[in-house]
């Protein structure tokens, strides 16, 4: 990641090249799933203790997409707001066909 990144769409257009494995993006479709489902429960039965899985819900199979598919480290560790921004970018860019899983 050394090049200059100087807002958000210049991030997510590199974001996009550090997801080029179609099994890495399903990874993470599946994370943000179970995220969206988790939050939905906790809002349904008011268990706001369990909030923080939500964070392994949806990172977890993310890094597994990066680790063992993409082989690359996720940019969550440099760019972490960016980051996040980028997953439900293309969770939704994902939902209407932008970009192929």
């Amino acid at each position: 990641m050394s090049q200059n990144l100087n807002n958000f769409s210049e991030f997510y257009r590199f974001y996009l090249c550090e997801h080029k494995n179609k099994i890495c993006r399903r990874w993470h479709f599946f994370g943000s799933s179970l995220v969206l489902l988790g939050l939905t429960l906790i809002i349904i039965t008011g268990q706001w203790k369990f909030f923080p899985i939500l964070f392994v819900l949806g990172y977890g199979p993310a890094w597994i997409g990066h680790f063992f598919y993409e082989k690359n480290k996720p940019a969550t560790f440099k760019y972490p707001f960016y980051s996040l921004m980028s997953d439900w970018v293309m969770y939704k860019d994902i939902l209407i066909g932008k970009v192929k899983i």
